[in-house]
């Protein structure tokens, strides 16, 4: 029987799911710290399956195309911020304070690697500068985004400083990454052979920081502190977002004279936010109940930029063979 096609996808459903779960039995207490541990292992496992899964050649082969890594880290973390300030005259009465500082952490986080690879392949784009540009982001992000979460929202980031929290966040997610990458030579070919049910894992970490975070905020009232059309100003000013984004890095690709394939390229890397990379995050930079206000912009944004770039990517597979065009360095 075919999937309706109104249907969202699995992982959108699971974390309905989990939000439900964990509204209605969130973990307190020592189940709560039992969670914690599980949780950060579970993140240690998924950056490490992302340095063993990422080819080394791979990113090597798109460096050279300097222009558009660039462009598409100016996009990520400077105009994702800049759009996030701008906006506030509009997304702060629509969604209310705490929300619109979970934005403004939305906007302060690197692109995803695997959704903008995936995009860019579909709509027969330029694959190794997305790697290329996907993968460095992530790293970048671990530096860039708790001085960019700093900047953005000060006071509501933790008393520790940001040299600390970049210090924390090296730890929970670039040391596993690199030791990926190095047991890469030994793990590398099984990594590939079973990446189809590999991605459970990075699924189901993802899920259970979203279940851990949101019991936290449960058990400080977020259904009391997020009314329901906060909620739907909320889907409003994400999609606000994307849209000027998406039509941003469109027409920058465009007026900086890139080809086509690069273009498909800048659109779908430089308009993503990572989840897998967020989530964590959000649990070294911030504190107790506040963690589920927070992360709820950027569960949204996923899943939305998700289904409008599956739409797009989509068109973008449909044109003539004879518009693809060879990517130029």
């Amino acid at each position: 029987m075919a999937r309706p096609r109104f249907l969202p996808d699995n992982l959108t459903l699971c974390l309905i799911a989990v939000v439900a779960i964990a509204s209605l039995f969130p973990a307190e207490g020592q189940t709560a710290v039992a969670f914690g541990w599980i949780t950060n292992l579970a993140i240690g496992l998924l950056f490490f399956l992302h340095g063993a899964k990422l080819s080394s050649s791979a990113i090597v082969s798109g460096v050279t195309h300097w222009r558009l890594h660039l462009l598409v880290f100016a996009c990520t973390f400077l105009m994702f911020p800049l759009l996030g300030l701008a906006l506030k005259p509009v997304l702060s009465p629509l969604v209310g304070t705490e929300l619109y500082l979970g934005i403004l952490f939305l906007c302060a986080l690197p692109a995803t690697v695997q959704s903008a690879i995936a995009f860019t392949s579909l709509a027969r784009g330029n694959i190794p500068a997305a790697v290329c540009s996907a993968a460095t982001s992530s790293l970048l992000g671990i530096f860039l985004t708790p001085l960019l979460v700093m900047l953005l929202m000060g006071a509501q980031v933790q008393e520790s400083s940001t040299l600390d929290s970049i210090s924390k966040i090296v730890v929970q997610l670039l040391l596993p990454f690199i030791a990926g990458q190095i047991a890469r030579r030994w793990i590398g070919d099984w990594v590939g052979r079973n990446k189809s049910w590999l991605k459970y894992v990075d699924q189901g970490s993802i899920l259970l920081v979203v279940y851990s975070a949101f019991s936290n905020a449960v058990v400080e009232g977020i259904w009391q502190q997020v009314p329901l059309p906060q909620l739907a100003g909320l889907v409003v000013a994400c999609c606000l977002l994307l849209a000027l984004v998406l039509g941003m890095t469109h027409l920058l690709g465009q007026r900086l004279g890139f080809n086509m394939e690069d273009r498909i390229t800048i659109l779908f890397a430089g308009s993503k936010k990572s989840l897998a990379t967020g989530v964590p995050m959000a649990q070294v930079l911030f504190t107790g109940g506040t963690i589920g206000t927070l992360i709820l912009p950027l569960m949204l944004f996923h899943q939305i930029q998700l289904m409008v770039c599956a739409v797009l990517a989509q068109r973008y597979a449909e044109r003539p063979e004879d518009s693809v065009l060879v990517a130029q360095p």
